[in-house]
């Protein structure tokens, strides 16, 4: 059974997409359907400081930076591959991150950005992937840049810095031979007009404009290309969408807090918001005082956030009461499921906020699904998005499941799906994209449909579980057979498994199961503390902070295996959940 939008969702004519003009064109040009740049907010304010700017000058900031890039770099609008013109921007959030990206559009490049959180090893594997040219990043993370540009051959010429007002409070100090953005920019304001893109009919679909990656599901993260049309699908899909319970020139205060290195920051956050004229108020990170006070000064309306982050609010609702919250009428939640138990206490501590859901992955653009403030059902993920098909299979043999309430693999096909793959991967491609015009995107996630038994009888996602296994900590993937790999490079270690195990903060948490190396044995009963300390600190010094074993390090005999040798993983998640309601009985 195929599953499609509800009646009541507005179609998208995708005759009317463009598909030969940038994303950037897209987003900054009004013939193209976003809101009169009059009439919009500043597309990016600053949390910590209050700059920002106007549609219109950040319009010609992007114009200008353009120009400043095509003769720092030597690049040219019209001539050359996009694989010739890729930039990797590894920045905490900056008022300036997206549009540089606009940037490099506008000069029919590829933009890719990377975690923050990484660490040299896990950049320069990105830098090298993507084959980036130059780096931008910004004052804190200046150091952890510049070594794994120059490691992957990127001269410190090319190295950029995006302007942070938290980073000058803080004493950093501006190396005197790194260029900024805002420097390139002055230089670009007095520098002729570059030619206008000359781009086929399709190039749009053709084209990559934002290489992201994505952790997957085995060894290092990979590539994903989005292309300039599937952002452009996904904003009007969304827009469609949300039409209904939007009033026609109504512009929001929506808060920008989650990494813009993410999918779900940098589409259904920034793309989706400033193409409707709504401001995006960027904050660097997640610190709940300066949040409340934020939304306090800014009036900020809209809350994208993760499960962790409401947890926090729950938990500290005395603090918050000191506030001003007034403005805020809508949260939306995305990069994990939110529990019924926790929505219903969200909702009971601010009974006048829409608390939605979304679901999506990096591989369709971001949104499949969300919710309608005029039909919430608890605990899903809202209905389908116009032109997105959706069908459940049985995991036991793939046939098509077509009753409600019947849990399968979620699989997925919609004009916002990344027809263009993984980058240098077709083994990859294949096995989760398909192959042929009507093949399906395999999500690896567990879902089913119901009917909203309170409103019309609407179809809702529900996602069960995640077959593929990924770890989602504070809204960043982790792949475990990455951590595994780790792991299992120690000398004292000869087999591992990592598994997610709830956590309070941050949603989930890695955890290992390990297998000592023979020759180690008889030395763990004596110094059990000392390996464990030593695991630890191993995984610290090899990968970011959110990949550290915070669940534990279990010490075995054996890791589960099916015949071929794959990891059994569901078996060791039944036997933590086990261990978890036995704690739970006893207490």
């Amino acid at each position: 059974m195929v599953f499609t939008q509800p009646k009541w969702v507005p179609n998208v004519d995708l005759e009317t997409v463009p598909d030969s003009i940038p994303v950037s064109y897209f987003m900054l040009d009004e013939k193209y359907g976003r809101a009169k740049l009059r009439d919009s907010r500043s597309p990016f304010i600053c949390g910590l400081s209050g700059s920002q700017y106007t549609s219109s000058e950040a319009k010609q900031r992007v114009d200008f930076l353009a120009r400043g890039l095509a003769k720092e770099l030597n690049w040219a609008p019209n001539k050359g591959s996009e694989w010739d013109k890729v930039i990797t921007i590894f920045a905490h959030n900056t008022l300036d991150s997206v549009p540089l990206s606009w940037a490099v559009h506008n000069l029919s490049g590829i933009s890719s950005p990377a975690n923050s959180a990484y660490n040299v090893s896990e950049l320069k594997h990105q830098i090298k992937s993507s084959g980036s040219k130059t780096i931008f990043t910004c004052l804190s993370l200046l150091e952890t840049a510049i070594k794994a540009a120059t490691t992957s051959g990127i001269p410190r010429k090319h190295i950029y810095l995006l302007s942070m007002s938290y980073e000058k409070q803080l004493g950093y100090m501006l190396p005197s031979d790194i260029k900024t953005v805002d420097q390139l920019i002055l230089e670009g304001s007095r520098l002729p007009e570059l030619e206008p893109l000359q781009w086929e009919k399709g190039q749009a679909i053709r084209q990559c404009a934002f290489l992201m990656y994505s952790s997957g599901t085995t060894g290092l993260p990979k590539g994903v290309q989005v292309s300039h049309y599937n952002v452009m699908v996904n904003v009007l899909q969304v827009a469609a969408y949300e039409s209904p319970a939007r009033r026609p020139g109504q512009t929001k205060v929506v808060l920008g807090l989650l990494p813009q290195s993410h999918i779900y920051g940098i589409v259904s956050i920034c793309h989706i918001s400033i193409y409707r004229g709504d401001a995006v108020l960027v904050l660097p990170k997640f610190d709940l005082p300066v949040l409340a006070a934020s939304i306090e000064k800014f009036k900020i309306n809209v809350l994208f956030i993760v499960p962790p982050i409401i947890i926090q609010i729950l938990n500290n609702k005395p603090f918050l009461d000191r506030f001003d919250l007034s403005s805020v009428s809508e949260v939306f939640s995305g990069a994990a499921p939110l529990g019924v138990e926790t929505y219903r206490a969200l909702l009971k501590n601010y009974p006048s906020w829409y608390i939605c859901q979304g679901y999506g992955m990096t591989e369709t653009t971001s949104a499949v699904s969300m919710t309608s403030a005029l039909d919430i059902f608890p605990g899903s993920s809202g209905s389908l998005a116009p032109g997105v098909q959706a069908r459940i299979v049985s995991l036991s043999d793939g046939s098509d499941i077509s009753e409600y309430g019947k849990a399968g693999e979620l699989l997925i096909r919609a004009p916002n799906v990344t027809s263009l793959g993984y980058l240098n991967n077709e083994k990859a491609t294949v096995e989760t994209f398909g192959s042929g015009k009507d093949a399906w995107l395999r999500t690896g996630d567990e879902a089913m449909f119901l009917k909203n038994p309170n409103g019309d009888g609407n179809e809702h996602l529900f996602i069960i579980d995640r077959i593929k296994e990924l770890i989602k900590v504070n809204g960043h993937q982790v792949a475990p057979a990455e951590l595994e790999a780790c792991l299992i490079s120690h000398p004292l270690i000869a087999d591992a498994a990592v598994i997610p195990v709830p956590d309070d903060a941050a949603g989930e948490v890695p955890k290992a199961f390990v297998v000592l190396a023979l020759h180690n044995r008889g030395q763990f009963f004596q110094n059990h503390s000392e390996f464990i300390e030593e695991i630890h600190d191993y995984v610290k010094q090899e990968k970011a902070h959110y990949k550290w074993l915070k669940g534990g390090i279990e010490f075995v005999k054996s890791i589960p295996k099916s015949p071929s040798g794959k990891i059994l993983r569901r078996t060791l998640r039944d036997y933590e959940r086990q261990k978890i309601r036995q704690s739970a009985a006893r207490l």
